[in-house]
């Protein structure tokens, strides 16, 4: 099975090493992957079944692709290729921290559905649509501003994801009026978000019933089979350079995390003590700010190369260290979410 379990992913020949650089190697199109027999293949069967114990006709294709998504416009869900191999999750696992369980891929799944379905019956141009939840032609930003205390919003994918975009508001609405077991009327009441699962509930038996025309994956929906690099160029292409602009401008906030050598000489080097946190560290900033463990990956990164430079060490409690350095990663990343620079430093486009 591909998805981590509790136990994380599962064990890998002992040759990984070898197995992993010929398999970085290869093309993603000549590996032959399909969902037939992996645990893609049951959470689609999951995602109908909970789409017929709603009355819904419409089931969404699933298909392999590079990422996550509903190609704009077409009711269609793309899941990462390398939830069909074990091997290939490991190698997920390795580069992002962290691999989807299968809670989290079933969010994702009834997520992406959300989309499918507002495609597929157009409900994006209906008056009362727009009325609920927004124009959807408003622009669509990778990185926005949220508001983690506002009722507006469900909760579902974090990051406070519904607040990104219209569309990206009814899908989550969609996906949590579909959680089996979810009283959403009694987890929403006194919302203002419960209107529109609300207005989810009503539309889709107004429309749901009716099976509307499903176009199967084309070239341009990049399935697997069109995926012509290799699995190597697939994460150096999804890799997020690090915009700062002095190596320096987070040497007082380092020097105030940690201390010197001579201050404590015994404690544990700051690299060191960074590095083995890392995968809880990331993981951690990551889940509260919604960004990508890429760019936060990076930015630990930095810091641990930072601190040993600076030949800093820990001091005090390792516990109450964790805290202060997942704190301050925390603020560091939201600034850039909503700046587009780590260190405060406007965009070079941006500057005046």
């Amino acid at each position: 099975m591909a998805l981590a379990s509790a136990a994380g992913v599962p064990s890998i020949e002992p040759d990984w090493e070898g197995e992993r650089s010929a398999l970085l190697k290869q093309r993603i199109s000549e590996l032959g992957l399909s969902i037939a027999g992996t645990a893609v293949e049951r959470l689609t069967n999951q995602l109908y079944e909970e789409l017929a114990a709603r009355g819904l006709a419409l089931r969404p294709p699933v298909y392999l692709s590079d990422q996550w998504g509903c190609p704009d416009g077409t009711p269609l869900i793309g899941v990462p290729f390398y939830l069909a191999d074990p091997r290939l999750a490991k190698i997920e696992e390795e580069r992002s921290i962290e691999v989807e369980g299968e809670q989290d891929a079933m969010r994702y799944m009834r997520h992406e559905a959300g989309h499918a379905f507002n495609y597929a019956y157009r409900l994006y141009d209906r008056a009362d649509w727009r009325q609920t939840f927004g124009p959807y032609s408003r622009p669509y930003r990778d990185r926005y501003r949220a508001n983690p205390l506002s009722r507006d919003y469900v909760r579902h994918i974090l990051g406070w994801y519904a607040q990104k975009h219209p569309d990206e508001d009814f899908a989550e609405t969609f996906a949590v009026w579909l959680t089996p077991g979810l009283d959403w009327r009694r987890e929403y009441a006194g919302w203002p978000a419960l209107k529109k699962l609300e207005y989810v509930d009503a539309v889709l038996r107004e429309v749901g019933h009716l099976q509307p025309d499903v176009p199967a994956p084309t070239p341009d929906d990049l399935p697997v089979e069109e995926m012509h690099y290799t699995v190597g160029e697939h994460y150096e292409w999804a890799e997020e350079s690090i915009p700062i602009e002095d190596e320096r401008h987070f040497d007082g906030d380092l020097r105030t995390l940690f201390a010197s050598a001579e201050d404590a000489p015994g404690g544990e080097p700051a690299a060191l003590f960074v590095r083995r946190h890392r995968k809880e560290i990331v993981g951690r900033i990551s889940y509260w700010t919604g960004e990508s463990t890429s760019v936060v990956r990076g930015f630990v990164d930095f810091v641990a190369a930072r601190g040993e430079a600076l030949g800093l060490r820990v001091r005090g409690l390792e516990a109450s260290t964790l805290i202060e350095l997942t704190a301050f990663g925390t603020a560091v990343i939201m600034n850039y979410r909503y700046t587009d620079a780590l260190d405060g430093t406007p965009p070079r486009d941006n500057a005046t």
